[in-house]
């Protein structure tokens, strides 16, 4: 292993470790990440338990996906905003590590945080609902849920290169959250929806992700869903280290970040 690629994992994980610090000293985001979870399974088993006991567990799987949606978004785009407000997002972008190395770190960070969510939905739907922990496969479906992850990891990266241009990233967070899991077939299935809707669930690796997830459930395909999820997640990647470049040279050219 050179010494670069040494420093650039030792970066990531002192970023993680920053990001994971962070958060867990803001009273907002505790509150925030361990309650936002709950109250989805509660609301989802409240409105399919009763007239499909047998969906329970995807209803309280899907609950755990939208919670990690939402740690992802919003905990990325809190960091800009606070990285912002105590005046380490200039320098940060200036150094020579590459700013993509740090939204890796902080995505990592909110996905890690993010994975409480499927734990907390699962542990509340058996102990309050009474939801049988029936797993036909759980390591199939561990493999799907971290590929699932991951692929909203790479999908948070490239909203949060955009964030670093607003002023207000929370704002973007807050319009993104429920059209994502609704659109990526987390609680309620992408069939459902409307025929001209169908093209744009299918670009989200979010879809394909949570497609595996559920179908490690009940036996269905999770092969190719998750292929499809990480084909669509290095895309998405691919366009977040695009869109960072460009952010690095208006930021070392404009030097307006602190007003944007």
């Amino acid at each position: 292993m050179s010494y670069s690629r040494a420093r650039l994992i030792r970066v990531v994980y002192m970023g993680a470790r920053a990001q994971f610090l962070t958060m867990s000293r803001v009273p907002l985001l505790v509150v925030f990440n361990v309650l936002t979870p709950v109250v989805y399974a509660t609301v989802a088993m409240y409105l399919y338990g009763a007239d499909h006991p047998e969906k329970l567990l995807h209803v309280s799987v899907g609950a755990g996906l939208m919670g990690v949606w939402t740690s992802v978004l919003f905990d990325a785009g809190g960091a800009i905003q606070r990285m912002r407000w105590v005046g380490l997002l200039e320098p940060l972008i200036s150094t020579p590590t590459p700013f993509s190395v740090v939204l890796f770190s902080i995505s990592l960070a909110t996905s890690m945080v993010g994975m409480y969510a499927m734990v907390a939905t699962l542990f509340w739907g058996a102990v309050f609902f009474g939801m049988p922990l029936a797993l036909p496969s759980p390591l199939l479906f561990l493999a799907a849920t971290a590929v699932c992850v991951l692929s909203m990891g790479m999908m948070g990266m490239l909203l949060a290169s955009t964030f670093v241009f607003m002023r207000n990233a929370n704002a973007l967070a807050n319009t993104l959250d429920h059209p994502v899991w609704l659109l990526s077939g987390m609680l309620v299935p992408v069939a459902v929806l409307p025929e001209w809707l169908q093209p744009v669930t299918q670009v989200l690796p979010t879809t394909w992700g949570s497609t595996a997830v559920h179908n490690s459930l009940d036996g269905g395909p999770v092969l190719w869903p998750l292929i499809g999820a990480l084909a669509l997640g290095a895309v998405h990647l691919g366009l977040a280290l695009l869109a960072l470049r460009r952010v690095e040279h208006l930021a070392r050219e404009q030097a307006t970040l602190a007003l944007a």
